[in-house]
């Protein structure tokens, strides 16, 4: 006896070996049950197996750009989302740029406040010393004794202030004023051979200027200096901001290295050909030092990492990852330690192959904008937003001497070429500041 529905069952049966007969002829075990393609019954009933097969092949091919689609579309989503993350890391660079500019011009309305101010008692000083304004570079005098740097009992450093100003006029035949740039001039430099300097600028470019010697205002007249351009963007003028924001020439001359706000290090010859370029911070550079070897470059970044660059095989040597804030400044001891300041005002002493700082600078209460090694690598001076210079020596964690007679910000210094491990040994060491 047939029980009953079972011819249906029959039926059912065989449509849907049909249907798995036309599946499975297009692929392996392996994606079976995944891309299964369901059959409408009258399909079944009135196509062969091989017209099966071609409607699933073609639904498959839709299927199949529908998931490229898909993919598309989140890679979309992912890259929106990176161009989202560079922008609100852009606004972040530009805010400390504005920043940097701001402490620029606060700067420059500081030393025209004293020019004013220096004219002013020079009209009404008399013979006295009450009243006398400081020489507009006050100098801090630094004697070594015969053993090395002396001790804090020793007095070793007198300060000197002049009891009247020291003017100095330089005629408008004496000056030289080299045009060209089209954004505000971030950095200079002269070579230390032959009559060259380097400048930096906003408008994202660098230029070498050939001086000849004796060249005056009036020579220009006949033309602009011979001048060469080291653009730093090509050819696309909607591109980000490459501010040329630092540079340095290595001790014989022969190289220059440029810093950008794209973060990215640049290295020139003196006919301008771009030599090499040294990519890994994510942030700008706004300081950076050939070492006097000069086979490493150092450069300080926003990102507050500084990275010792091996010129030679152009690659990153070792990434220093000690500062909370923006570097603001760095300056080599010798040809495998040197000097980092921060926003964070900290200042840190590092060797190329340790990894932590061999010496730690704990003192000013405000950015560190400046640090400079004297000639023989013993002290170090820096200079801060906390109006104080501090000069430090290696033999002690504690500041030698906090220098306070400035009534501002401190944003550079410098110590004279004298002194031991200088070319003029013999000479009184000088800190200008």
């Amino acid at each position: 006896m047939v029980p009953p529905a079972a011819l249906i069952s029959f039926v059912q049966k065989g449509l849907q070996y049909l249907e798995m007969e036309a599946n499975l002829s297009l692929q392996s075990d392996a994606d079976a049950d995944e891309d299964f393609s369901l059959l409408q019954p009258l399909d079944l009933i009135t196509k062969d197996v091989r017209e099966l097969r071609q409607m699933i092949k073609e639904r498959k091919k839709s299927l199949q750009k529908e998931r490229e689609t898909e993919r598309e579309k989140e890679k979309e989503k992912e890259k929106e989302k990176e161009r989202e993350k560079d922008k609100e890391t852009e606004k972040e660079h530009e805010r400390e740029r504005a920043r940097i500019r701001e402490k620029e011009r606060q700067e420059r309305e500081k030393e025209v406040e004293k020019d004013r101010e220096r004219d002013r008692e020079k009209q009404h000083e008399d013979n006295a010393d009450r009243g006398a304004i400081p020489d507009r570079e006050e100098k801090t005098v630094v004697k070594h004794e015969e053993n090395g740097i002396s001790e804090l009992g020793a007095e070793p450093m007198d300060i000197s202030v002049p009891s009247t100003s020291q003017a100095c006029e330089i005629s408008s035949s004496n000056v030289m004023i080299l045009e060209g740039h089209a954004s505000e001039v971030c950095a200079c430099a002269w070579s230390p051979t032959g009559s060259l300097l380097a400048s930096g600028s906003g408008d994202s470019t660098a230029r070498i200027w050939t001086i000849a010697e004796g060249t005056a205002r009036s020579s220009m007249q006949n033309g602009p200096a011979n001048v060469l351009v080291l653009k730093h963007v090509k050819g696309r003028t909607n591109e980000k901001s490459k501010d040329v924001t630092t540079l340095d020439w290595n001790g014989e001359g022969t190289l220059l290295a440029t810093g950008s706000y794209d973060g990215q290090a640049r290295i020139w010859s003196t006919n301008g050909e771009l030599k090499s370029t040294l990519s890994k911070h994510k942030g700008p550079i706004f300081s950076l030092k050939w070492n006097k070897k000069g086979d490493f470059l150092l450069t300080g970044s926003c990102d507050k990492t500084a990275i010792v660059w091996d010129v030679k095989a152009e690659e990153w040597r070792q990434q220093f990852e000690f500062h909370t804030g923006p570097i603001l400044d760095v300056d080599w001891r010798n040809n495998v330690s040197f000097a980092t300041s921060s926003t964070d005002n900290m200042i840190y002493v590092c060797k190329v192959g340790e990894t932590r700082p061999i010496k730690t600078f704990a003192g000013h209460q405000g950015e560190v904008n400046c640090v400079k090694w004297d000639p023989a690598g013993q002290l170090l001076a820096s200079c801060s937003d906390d109006i104080s210079a501090k000069i430090w020596s290696m033999k002690q964690e504690k500041y030698v001497y906090d220098l306070r007679e400035h009534t501002k910000e401190i944003y550079t210094l410098r110590w004279s070429p004298t002194g031991p491990g200088s070319s003029n040994p013999n000479e009184q060491l000088v800190l200008a500041r």
